[in-house]
């Protein structure tokens, strides 16, 4: 079961990083706090770009280092906690992405971040 989900986490993090970099550049966009780019001097491009990148290499090291794969999963959970003020801001400032056109659909995605985090780490654990 663990194997399982934990490929299905792989595959669903592969597919969200290639989103990332060509489809729904723009809908990701509207998740990256204005703070970041005042901060860092790097556009919402840029950023999307890295993070898409990102979790195409942790979603691939959830199959392809089956002996690092405790150590990936604390990775990927920490990433989902680093990624949430993007959802957090999206919320706050009621930006429309991804059909998340309500503060209903937007709020209900929050819930689903911890459980990401947990899915992570529970996945790679034995």
């Amino acid at each position: 079961m663990k194997t399982f989900a934990r490929w299905l986490l792989a595959a669903g993090m592969v597919f969200a990083g290639l989103s990332h970099l060509f489809w729904a550049r723009t809908e990701f966009q509207a998740q990256v706090p204005d703070v970041v780019t005042d901060l860092t001097h790097i556009d919402k491009d840029a950023v999307v770009v890295a993070s898409g990148a990102v979790e195409i290499m942790l979603g691939a090291a959830l199959v392809v280092l089956p002996k690092e794969r405790r150590r990936v999963g604390a990775i990927l959970a920490a990433f989902f906690v680093a990624i949430f003020p993007g959802n957090i801001a999206q919320a706050m400032q009621r930006r429309p992405a991804f059909g998340l056109d309500s503060d209903r659909a937007r709020a209900t995605r929050l819930v689903f971040q911890p459980l990401l985090v947990a899915w992570a780490l529970w996945s790679t654990r034995d």
